[in-house]
């Protein structure tokens, strides 16, 4: 099937989708989510063999652990986000302008979906259980095109679905087409008649790529280069804690910490304690000239020199990149010129410091006292999530079901015509829980 056919079908589907009732889409979610679950041994089954064939073609360390299903809870959380989303408020049909124009003339901003979504992902087979919920729930049509790395994973997970749709829902068949990799990516990113919105999942170079190569607005983005910067004013105690989560809770994710920056002030046995912790977590510390000195006594094992591109680097590993700063201005310099505006963290005790930097770095996420980690849908409380995002218009950060939909404007008159209007209501606003249409 040509990609046109694909996302002439999708827009279709759409039509009837978006106007299902919340508990219709929900159930549906409900269904999948069973179906899953009484299919867990056959997926992990499936995803086994896509991990032998990604070792033996000796695929990344960081693309290997992103496909691995078996991780411990890392099935149960997919499936447990599909159910968070289904109990989630309905996001469509608020209203968040109501004016009165006019006698008898009302405008009303509503919530709507976005349309048709195309879903290009590498290695994360979860991304099929977390895009579908967030697509029917929020009443898009979706196309998810997988990358051949998850071929088997994604090939069942895929059958299940449809089969679900299909069977035991009301949302149309076509609403969630499942791609497998024959089709050609190319030529879906050509059909920007009929799909409104590209999320691209993957590496840096998958991304860009796409964002070259299609003029449907493309969300996401390519790096995941986040720093902590710790203060002079600051609690040892969380810095480790902070740090070490950072970098080694997952460090294949893009919202693990890639640099650290320390305030020249802090108390060098401080310093050695705090990278000593990283050290101990088995962590290999990119360290800059000026602070060769303060390692010298360390585990040179996990020692290295920084080069010129370790603070322009999305590691992905146990790395991660270590330099003094002069303090709070100097750090927010190097993070608003190096990062990728992902997320970034500042640990400090000064109230004054921590606005200063929360209001001063450019990205999409800015912590006190926190792990770069919390920077996902699903600690967000947002069900789960369809990516981040480091753009500024439309969705930024993790992007969850608000960040799927747009609105339209709902004009309700009574034979109202402009030639008779005097002018707009500026003052005249209110509120309706409906439209009473």
């Amino acid at each position: 099937m040509s990609g046109e056919q694909i996302a002439k079908d999708a827009s279709a589907a759409f039509s009837s989708l978006k106007v299902l009732s919340n508990e219709q889409r929900s159930k549906a979610l409900e269904e999948i989510h069973d179906s899953l679950r009484a299919n867990k041994d056959a997926i992990l089954k499936a995803n086994q063999v896509d991990l032998e064939n990604a070792r033996k073609d000796n695929l990344s360390s960081s693309l290997i652990k992103r496909l691995d299903l078996s991780n411990p809870g890392k099935f149960d959380t997919m499936l447990q986000g599909v159910l968070d989303v289904s109990n989630l408020p309905d996001p469509l049909g608020k209203i968040t302008i109501a004016k009165k124009l006019d006698e008898g003339l009302n405008l009303y901003r509503v919530t709507a979906p976005i349309g048709v979504l195309l879903i290009i992902f590498e290695s994360r087979p979860e991304v099929i259980a977390n895009i579908t919920a967030l697509a029917i729930k929020s009443g898009n049509s979706a196309i998810l095109k997988g990358g051949k790395e998850s071929y088997q994973t994604f090939k069942i997970m895929s059958e299940i679905v449809n089969q679900t749709l299909a069977e035991k829902t009301q949302v149309p068949a076509k609403a969630i087409q499942l791609i497998q990799s024959r089709e050609d990516v190319a030529d879906l990113l050509d059909q920007d008649k009929y799909i409104d919105l590209v999320i691209p999942r993957g590496s840096n170079e998958l991304v860009r790529n796409i964002k070259a190569n299609t003029k449907i607005p493309v969300l996401g983005h390519a790096d995941g280069i986040c720093s902590i910067y710790v203060d002079f004013e600051f609690d040892l105690g969380k810095a480790k804690k902070i740090v070490v989560d950072s970098k080694t809770n997952y460090p294949a994710g893009c919202n693990a910490v890639e640099q650290l920056l320390i305030n020249k002030d802090v108390a060098e046995d401080k310093v050695k304690e705090l990278l000593s912790t990283l050290i101990e977590a088995k962590v290999t510390l990119h360290i800059a000239p000026e602070l060769k000195s303060v390692v010298k006594d360390l585990d040179q094992d996990y020692i290295v020199d920084a080069d010129k591109d370790s603070f322009d680097m999305e590691y992905l590993s146990f790395d991660i990149a270590v330099k003094y700063v002069d303090n709070v201005d100097e750090a927010i310099k190097h993070i608003n010129t190096h990062s990728s505006k992902h997320t970034e963290s500042i640990i400090t005790e000064n109230k004054e410091t921590a606005t200063k930097f929360m209001k001063s770095i450019d990205s999409a996420g800015v912590y006190w006292n926190a792990s770069t980690r919390f920077a996902d849908g699903f600690r967000y409380g947002f069900g789960t999530e369809v990516g981040i995002s480091t753009n500024k218009i439309h969705a930024r950060g993790p992007v969850g079901l608000e960040g799927l939909t747009s609105y339209q404007y709902n004009l309700i008159g009574d034979g109202h015509i402009v030639g008779e209007y005097v002018g707009g209501g500026g003052e005249k606003q209110f509120i309706h829980e409906d439209l009473n249409m």
